[in-house]
C-alpha cells in the first residue's frame, strides 16, 4: 500500500517538476509566466528545497498528535489539492497557492510514508536495505512517468493539462491507498511522543504558523528573488537547531547521542550529493531545453522527458543492489562508504559533460544519457541507504524526527541546487563543470578516508 501511494505522489510531483521551470520562464505566448530564466531556476530550486524542510511540520504533527498513517493521508489530500489549484488557477496567483499546498502535503507524505515503512522491520533486520531499496522502486516508478504523461500534455494541450494530470495521478493514489489503510503494525498509528493536556492548544497554531510562513515565505522569495537563501537560511537552522535538541536531550542515551554524532558528517556529504543531483530539474532542465540535440528522426521529443532517464535506471539497477545487499548481509561497504562513493560518482559525472563545453554543437543525446547513469548509481549508494541509515539512528524519542532530519539534507540541497545553478554560464561551461565536479570527488575521497571513525561512532549499526 505504501509503495502505491508513493508511486502515484511521485507521478504527480515528478510530472509538476518536470514542467515547472518551463511554465516559469517560457513567454505568456508559449503558455507560460516569461520569468527570467535565472529566477526560475531558483524558484525551483528553493520550492524543492521548501518541500524537504515541510518534512518537519510533518514529523511534529505524526509525532505529536496524529501519529505516522493518518498525517500521511491527510498530506496526500493537501498534495492533490495544490495540483487542482495549478491546473485551475492561471498566473502567479495559481502558482503561489499551488506550490504552498503540494509543498505541505509533500513534506507529510515523504517523512511519514518513509518512517511506516521502518515499522515494518526490526532495527537489525538484514532485509530492512533490501525493503526501502523495494520502497525507492515505487518511487521511480512514478517518477518515470510523471514527466513522460505531463511534459506531453504540455506541449499538446498547454501547461494547466499537465498541472491537472499531476492532479488526477495523486487522486487515484489516495484511492487506492485508502482502502489498506487499517494494514499497518500499530507502531504507524500511535503518536510516538503525544501532546498532554495544554500542549494540545499547540497544534492550531503550529499549524496555522506554517501555513502563513509558508505563504510569507514564497511570496516574499517571489518579490524580491531571493527566495532560494529565504528556504536555504530556514532550512539550515532547522537542521542544527534538531541536532542540538537531539544531543542535548536528556532522555537519549549515550549511545543513541553516539549515533547522532555520526550522522552529522553523512548529513554533510548527503547536503552536497543533492546539491548536484537536484540539478536535474535546474541547470539540466535548462541545459535540455537549449544545449541537447533531441531530435530522433526528425522529431524532437520533450525537454521535460530527459527527467525520466534517471527513473529508468533506478527501475532497472534498483532491484539488482537490493538483492545484492541482501546477499552480502554484514560483508557489503559501510553506510559511510557508500555515501563516499556516491559522491565521487556524482563528481565524475560533471566532468563528462567537459568535451562538448564549446557551446557552439548541440550536445547528443546519449551523452546526457551517460551522465544521469552516474547519477543514478550514487543515487543508489546515497538516497534508499540513507532513508534506511535515518530510521536505524534515530534515537526512541525522536524516530520520526530523525527521518525530517534526513530530508532537511535534501531540501539545502535542493535549495543550493537551484542557486548553484544560477552561475551556469551557456557562453563559458567549463569553470561551472570542473569547480562542481571537483569539490565533489574531493570530499567523497574525504569521507571515504574517514569512514572507519564515523562507523566506529554509529555503535554497531551498518
Amino acid at each position: 500500500m505504501l509503495f502505491t501511494l508513493e508511486m502515484w505522489e511521485r507521478f504527480s510531483f515528478y510530472g509538476l517538476q518536470g514542467i515547472l521551470a518551463y511554465y516559469m520562464y517560457y513567454s505568456a505566448t508559449e503558455g507560460g509566466l516569461g520569468m527570467d530564466k535565472a529566477t526560475a531556476l531558483g524558484i525551483v530550486g528553493a520550492y524543492g528545497g521548501t518541500v524537504f524542510l515541510m518534512t518537519i511540520m510533518g514529523a511534529w504533527v505524526a509525532d505529536r498528535v496524529l501519529g505516522k498513517e493518518r498525517t500521511l493521508f491527510i498530506s496526500g489530500i493537501l498534495i492533490m489539492l495544490g495540483h487542482v489549484s495549478l491546473a485551475l488557477l492561471p498566473g502567479q496567483v495559481g502558482l503561489l497557492i499551488g506550490l504552498i499546498f503540494v509543498a505541505i502535503g509533500s513534506g507529510g507524505l515523504k517523512a511519514n510514508a518513509t518512517a511506516v515503512v521502518g515499522t515494518l522491520y526490526e532495527r537489525k533486520d538484514p532485509k530492512r536495505d533490501a525493503g526501502f531499496s523495494i520502497f525507492y522502486m515505487g518511487v521511480n516508478i512514478g517518477a518515470l512517468f510523471g514527466p513522460l504523461v505531463t511534459g506531453w500534455l504540455k506541449d499538446a494541450r498547454g501547461f494547466h493539462w499537465g498541472f491537472g494530470a499531476a492532479a488526477v495521478g495523486m487522486a487515484i493514489g489516495l484511492i487506492v491507498y485508502s482502502m489498506g489503510r487499517k494494514r499497518f503494525p500499530e507502531a504507524a498509528y500511535a503518536p510516538a511522543d503525544p501532546l498532554e493536556g495544554s500542549q494540545r492548544k499547540l497544534i492550531a497554531p503550529v499549524v496555522v504558523g506554517g501555513f502563513v510562513v509558508m505563504g510569507l515565505a514564497l511570496w516574499l522569495g517571489l518579490a524580491t528573488d531571493t527566495l532560494d537563501w529565504v528556504i536555504f537560511g530556514v532550512a539550515l537552522f532547522a537542521a542544527l537547531a534538531f541536532f542540538t535538541v537531539m544531543l542535548r536531550d536528556r532522555e537519549v542515551t549515550g549511545e543513541e547521542r553516539s549515533r547522532v554524532k555520526a550522522f552529522i558528517p553523512l548529513f554533510v556529504a548527503a547536503t552536497l550529493f543533492w546539491s548536484l543531483f537536484q540539478q536535474q530539474f535546474t541547470f539540466i532542465a535548462l541545459y535540455s531545453d537549449t544545449r541537447l540535440n533531441r531530435s530522433i528522426g526528425g522529431w524532437e521529443f520533450p525537454a521535460s522527458w530527459v527527467q525520466s532517464i534517471n527513473a529508468v535506471f533506478v527501475i532497472i539497477f534498483a532491484g539488482v543492489l537490493s538483492a545484492m545487499w541482501t546477499r552480502l548481509g554484514t560483508r557489503a561497504p559501510a553506510t559511510p562508504r557508500k555515501f563516499a562513493i556516491s559522491l565521487v560518482l556524482i563528481g565524475f559525472a560533471y566532468f563528462v559533460f567537459l568535451p562538448f563545453a564549446n557551446g557552439k554543437t548541440l550536445t547528443p543525446v546519449l551523452v546526457l544519457v551517460a551522465v544521469l547513469f552516474l547519477f543514478t548509481m550514487g543515487e543508489l549508494l546515497l538516497s534508499p541507504i540513507g532513508l534506511s541509515l535515518a530510521t536505524k539512528l534515530a534515537p526512541a524519542k525522536f524516530p520520526t524526527q530523525m527521518v525530517a532530519l534526513n530530508f532537511l539534507a535534501s531540501s539545502i540541497g535542493t535549495t543550493l541546487a537551484g542557486t548553484v545553478a544560477k552561475y551556469y554560464d551557456p557562453t563559458n561551461e567549463v569553470p561551472y563543470f570542473v569547480s562542481i565536479g571537483l569539490t565533489s570527488v574531493v570530499c567523497g575521497v574525504i569521507l571515504f578516508v574517514a569512514s572507519k571513525r564515523i562507523s566506529a561512532l554509529m555503535k554497531g549499526v551498518l
